[in-house]
């Protein structure tokens, strides 16, 4: 396996659920970290944590990625300490409304997909380029989601920007094929953090109702994933990895226990 010590790993959507959880896995790992959030309360919390836990550096600052302009000044203005980024995660992402696709809000489908296809673009689109620049082994590592494989009934919207990410996921992995930059698209299936609170706009009973009958993932089964894909050896290329639990099969089929 590959040691993570003193690489430079650039996480979007850091301040909670996977973004969060792939902070500690790869601090734990000995990674330095580009901490990305439109919180930046909760990212200096972390970033403390971290720097005192695992004695890695952490820089973090407050972005926005529908923000095109934004990103492409956070990128371009790194300190020279921080340009040799080694991994970029791009976690940013979210679900708004389940509501059928005729009486959905435009106003939410833009959300999705400025954030989800077009804010994972304008990062990717800045740091690769530093990648081959600095002609060390890179990673890009997106995550998808098991409803870019399979639709289902409210979803459609959510359901194709992430159907997005999988297919700029392999033609990224055929445009550096000839530089040593790997491509991995991970799509987890349900995993319990505060996505579903979100979807439902803060409905906490709704999003419980989600889980209900079954044991979902939590962020750090998929930031485990993720580390992973990051620490085998540079020949090895883990190109896609889907991760459900063990009672889910694709988004919509699912087995609920019964209540007692």
């Amino acid at each position: 396996m590959v040691a993570l010590k003193n690489k430079i790993v650039l996480i979007s959507g850091a301040s909670s659920g996977i973004g969060r959880a792939c902070a500690e896995r790869f601090a734990a790992a000995g990674a330095n970290l580009i901490l990305l959030a439109r919180n930046l309360t909760k990212l200096n919390e972390i970033a403390a944590a971290l720097r005192s836990e695992h004695g890695v550096k952490v820089m973090v600052d407050k972005l926005d990625v529908r923000d095109r302009v934004a990103v492409g000044a956070l990128v371009d203005n790194l300190p020279a300490e921080w340009r040799k980024i080694d991994i970029l995660v791009n976690n940013a992402g979210l679900a708004l409304g389940l509501e059928k696709l005729h009486e959905g809000d435009a106003e939410d489908w833009d959300v999705m997909l400025d954030t989800n296809v077009k804010g994972l673009l304008y990062l990717t689109r800045k740091v690769v380029p530093i990648m081959i620049e600095n002609q060390t082994n890179g990673q890009v590592i997106n995550i998808g989601s098991t409803a870019g494989i399979h639709a289902y009934a409210g979803g459609g919207v959510y359901c194709a920007t992430k159907a997005a990410v999988k297919f700029i996921s392999d033609g990224l992995r055929m445009d550096v094929v000839d530089q040593p930059i790997r491509v991995t698209n991970i799509q987890p299936g349900m995993v319990e953090t505060n996505f579903s609170v979100i979807r439902f706009q803060g409905d906490q009973a709704k999003a419980d109702s989600v889980y209900e009958g079954l044991q979902p993932l939590v962020a750090e089964d998929i930031a485990d994933v993720v580390l992973y894909t990051a620490m085998v050896p540079p020949h090895v290329q883990i190109c896609e990895v889907t991760v459900t639990p063990t009672h889910q099969a694709t988004g919509g089929v699912v087995h609920r226990k019964k209540k007692e």
